[in-house]
């Protein structure tokens, strides 16, 4: 019971702060490209409380945890008005790709924090266990939203690139995109965590390390 406590404290710092900047950063992303939709509802905002979602920040997660041992859900979708944005086709996949890009960007700053703990000797294996976890968890939320299937940012973007009369069939998909996710993470014959995750994840974590490694080597 207390490893499992432990293991809740650990990971819940690393989560509230990927999920808020996720959203945050898909809301000033829409109100840079003009549509303040999501700035307006207060949802370009760093606090936790304002992104959750019951079911896809709590139940997903709980479900996807005890079927894989991973959780990965969603937070309450920022709401943007595509319409509003300055070009509206071009500018949906940048909105979309802010918030993946937050994750990493904050999968960076935790692999800073685990540099700083071993440049001043704080070999406490509460925070590196949370640097470990950080960076874990802003990968996975980096390569969840990145499949392409929309409303994830990935289908977004896909939406984005594609010719009109084929962006609105896809877009269609929409309304059943998180029903696909499900269906296709809970079924055996399809290797969710293998054949998506864990390769993109793997990509992800060799770029946050080649970023990194100028702190590295100046540590010598």
């Amino acid at each position: 019971m207390d490893e499992q406590i432990k293991k809740i404290l650990i990971y819940a710092l690393p989560i509230l702060f990927a999920i808020a900047l996720h959203e945050a950063a898909h809301a000033y992303a829409a109100k840079y490209f003009g549509d303040k939709t999501a700035y307006q509802q207060g949802r370009m905002t760093l606090n936790p409380l304002s992104h959750i979602d019951l079911f896809g920040t709590i139940l997903i997660p709980i479900l996807l945890f005890l079927q894989f041992g991973v959780g990965i859900g969603y937070a309450k979708p920022v709401p943007v008005n595509f319409g509003n944005l300055r070009h509206p086709k071009r500018d949906m996949a940048w909105v979309a790709l802010a918030g993946p890009a937050a994750n990493f960007v904050m999968a960076v700053l935790w692999g800073l924090f685990g540099i700083a703990l071993f440049v001043f000797s704080a070999n406490e294996s509460f925070f590196i266990e949370m640097v470990k976890a950080g960076v874990k968890v802003n990968l996975a939320i980096l390569a969840f939203n990145l499949l392409p299937i929309p409303p994830l940012d990935g289908g977004r973007i896909v939406v984005s690139l594609l010719p009109h009369q084929y962006a609105y069939k896809y877009s269609k998909l929409e309304p059943y995109g998180f029903f696909i996710v499900l269906g296709l993470a809970m079924l055996p014959i399809f290797n969710f965590w293998g054949i998506w995750m864990q390769p993109v994840m793997g990509v992800a974590e060799v770029i946050v390390q080649w970023v990194l490694t100028p702190f590295l080597v100046l540590l010598g």
